[in-house]
C-alpha cells in the first residue's frame, strides 16, 4: 500500500467552500430531521427555546476551538490541542470519546437511512439501508480528501436549500392558512394547545440533551484546519456563521412546521417536515423533502467517516493506539484508521438488524453525554492557552472571556443534572460514567508506566 505512519501528510486542498459547508454539514442531519419529532412532542413549542440556548453555548466552544485552532492551524485533531495543553491523559480520554463520538453518530445517522426509506419502501429492512449507506461513503472517502469536500459541498447544498425553501413554502402555508387536513395553519398554534410551554421547564429542560447531539458535528471545522488551504480565512468565517445557521435550520425550521400544525401531531419516529406535506395532502413534496432529509443524514454520516479516521490516526501517531492506524497513503488518507472505524460502524447494522425502534434513542442520548466530556475539554484547554498567552493578542479570540468559559461550564453542569435525574436518561448517564471510569482507568496505567 505504500503507507508509512511519518512519509505523508494531510493534503491541504479543502477550500473556503468546502470549510463552510462541512461546519454546516456535520450538524444538520438525524437530530433536526427525525430527533426533532420526538423533542416537539416532549417539550412543544418550547423546543425551539431549547435548540436556542444549546445553539448559543454551543457557538461559544466553537469560538474556543477556533481560537485554538488559527494559533495552532497544523494540529490535526481536537484532543491534539487538549493533549498538548491539558495533559495526555486527558487528550486520551478525549480522542477515544470523539472517535467514538463520531462512531455512535455514523451509527444514529445509519439508522434514520434505514426510517426514511421505508417512506418508499415500506418493507425495507433497516439493516439492509444501513449497510449500503455505510459501503459506499466508505468507498467514496477512500478516494481522497478533495471528493469528502465536494460530496460534503454537494449533499449540504441539497439540505440548506431545502430547508430555505420549506421555511418560505411553510410561511406561505401560513400566511394562507393552508394546514394539512383537519388542521388550520397559523402563527397562533405556537401558544394555543397549551401555551408555548405545555410541559412547563421540565420539558424544555428534558429536551436539551436531544438539542446537544442536534449540534454535535459544529466542532468538526476544527478539525478541517490542517487540511483547509487558508484556514485564517476559513474558519473564522464558518464559525462565526454558526449562530445564523442555527437561527435558520433549527428554530425558523422547526418554528414554521408547528406554525403549519400543531405540535400536538407530532411524534417519535418520524420526520416532522415530511409528516406535515404527508398530510397537507402533497404526497409529492413529502417525497422530496423525504428525499432532502435523505441526503442530510448521509451527509452527516459522511461527516463521521471523515472525523473518526483523523481522530483514530493521531491517537496512533501519538502511541495511544495500535501503530498501524497512524499511517497513511500516498495522498495522505488514513486509510487503516477511516477501515476500523467504519468497521465499527458495522455495529450500528447489526443493532437495526437486533433493535430497529429502539437503536436511534439510545444513541442520540449517549452521544449528549460524551460530546460533554469533548466540549468541556475544548474550553478547558482554551483556558490553559489563554493564561500561557498572559494577556497577548491572539487570532480569533473568543468573545466574552472568561465569562463565557463560566458559561459553557454551567450549561454543562445542567445538562449532566438532567441526565442524572431524568429516569429516561439515567441509563445513558451510567453508561457514559462507566466509559470514562475504564478510560480514565486505562489513561492511569498506560502514564503511569511511562513514568
Amino acid at each position: 500500500m505504500g503507507m508509512t505512519a511519518q512519509a505523508h501528510r494531510p493534503a491541504k486542498v479543502l477550500q473556503n467552500r468546502h470549510i463552510q459547508f462541512i461546519a454546516i454539514g456535520g450538524a444538520i442531519g438525524a437530530g433536526l430531521f427525525l430527533g426533532s419529532g420526538q423533542a416537539i412532542a416532549q417539550a412543544g413549542p418550547a423546543v425551539l427555546g431549547a435548540y436556542a440556548l444549546a445553539g448559543a453555548v454551543v457557538f461559544l466552544m466553537a469560538r474556543a476551538l477556533g481560537e485554538l485552532a488559527l494559533n495552532r492551524p497544523d494540529t490535526a485533531t481536537i484532543s491534539t490541542h487538549i493533549d498538548d495543553l491539558v495533559g495526555p491523559w486527558a487528550g486520551f480520554i478525549t480522542g477515544w470519546s470523539y472517535w467514538l463520538i463520531w462512531v455512535l453518530v455514523g451509527i444514529a445517522e445509519i439508522t434514520a437511512v434505514g426510517v426514511f426509506m421505508r417512506f418508499w419502501f415500506p418493507d425495507l429492512p433497516q439493516w439492509i439501508s444501513a449497510l449500503v449507506t455505510l459501503s459506499a461513503l466508505y468507498a467514496a472517502n477512500r478516494f481522497g480528501v478533495r471528493l469528502f469536500g465536494e460530496l460534503e459541498f454537494w449533499l449540504t447544498l441539497i439540505k440548506v436549500v431545502a430547508i430555505i425553501g420549506l421555511v418560505l413554502v411553510g410561511g406561505a402555508m401560513v400566511f394562507l392558512h393552508l394546514g394539512p387536513a383537519g388542521q388550520k395553519a397559523d402563527i397562533a398554534n405556537l401558544w394555543s394547545h397549551g401555551g408555548f410551554m405545555p410541559h412547563g421547564w421540565a420539558g424544555l429542560l428534558g429536551v436539551l440533551p436531544v438539542a446537544l447531539f442536534a449540534f454535535g458535528g459544529t466542532e468538526l471545522v476544527g478539525v478541517t484546519a490542517a487540511e483547509a488551504e487558508d484556514p485564517q480565512k476559513a474558519l473564522p468565517k464558518a464559525i462565526n456563521g454558526v449562530i445564523l445557521r442555527i437561527l435558520l435550520f433549527y428554530v425558523a425550521s422547526l418554528g414554521v412546521v408547528m406554525a403549519v400544525a400543531p405540535w400536538t401531531v407530532f411524534s417519535g419516529g418520524e420526520s416532522p417536515f415530511v409528516m406535515v406535506f404527508d398530510r397537507a395532502g402533497l404526497p409529492a413534496a413529502a417525497g422530496v423533502i423525504n428525499f432532502v432529509v435523505l441526503t442530510a443524514v448521509i451527509s452527516s454520516c459522511n461527516s463521521g467517516v471523515y472525523a473518526t479516521g483523523r481522530t483514530l490516526m493521531s491517537l496512533a501517531e501519538r502511541r495511544q493506539a495500535p501503530a498501524l492506524l497512524g499511517s497513511m497513503d500516498a495522498r495522505g488518507l488514513p486509510v487503516p484508521a477511516m477501515t476500523a472505524s467504519v468497521g465499527a460502524m458495522l455495529v450500528g447494522v447489526l443493532l437495526n438488524y437486533l433493535f430497529p425502534e429502539q437503536v436511534l434513542g439510545y444513541v442520540m442520548s449517549l452521544v449528549a453525554a460524551l460530546l460533554l466530556w469533548t466540549w468541556v475539554m475544548v474550553v478547558v484547554a482554551h483556558l490553559r492557552f489563554r493564561r500561557a498567552s498572559r494577556g497577548k493578542a491572539t487570532a480569533f479570540p473568543m468573545p466574552f472571556f472568561p465569562a463565557s468559559t463560566i458559561v459553557v461550564f454551567a450549561f454543562v453542569a445542567l445538562i449532566l443534572g438532567i441526565m442524572a435525574f431524568d429516569p429516561g436518561s439515567r441509563p445513558v448517564f451510567y453508561t457514559a460514567v462507566a466509559w470514562f471510569g475504564v478510560m480514565g482507568a486505562a489513561a492511569f496505567a498506560r502514564f503511569r508506566k511511562r513514568g
